[in-house]
């Protein structure tokens, strides 16, 4: 059950990271394209791209109506952490880099634990086995 919890609860705060940096781009897009400019990216469709990719990656994690969609976001949204994250330390940013290095742990976690939680079974997440509640004798 404790792996469940854990599966929801870091699923909720990933996508809601995802959530509120999107809205971010949206409501601060001047902002957000002066950050990238001094991350070395200034290209102009970027931001828009950037705000579907937020939007619909945690919406295909969260919605899991397809297991190859959903493993396909969650590759999506590994290689964009690791970019972000590398991306703030080339600059010299390691502060930037931080919730990187948070999302990046929501999402093993959600990874991981995604099949004790869902009736749909992702065949690359690993497979816990449940807690067994009694000891049994040895065979004699």
């Amino acid at each position: 059950m404790a792996t469940v919890y854990l599966y929801w609860i870091s699923t909720a705060l990933l996508s809601l990271l995802y959530f509120a940096s999107a809205a971010m781009y949206i409501a601060k897009g001047d902002f957000v394209r002066k950050a990238q400019a001094e991350l070395g990216y200034t290209a102009p469709l970027l931001v828009p791209f950037m705000i579907a990719i937020k939007l619909l990656g945690p919406i295909a994690v969260l919605w899991h109506f397809n297991v190859a969609l959903s493993d396909l976001a969650y590759v999506g949204i590994l290689y964009h952490l690791v970019l972000s994250g590398l991306a703030h330390l080339g600059v010299r940013k390691p502060k930037g880099a931080i919730p990187a290095a948070v999302g990046l742990i929501l999402l093993v976690a959600s990874f991981a634990t995604q099949n004790a939680a869902r009736e749909l079974q992702s065949p690359y997440a690993p497979a816990f086995a449940p807690a067994s509640t009694s000891i049994q004798a040895p065979l004699n």
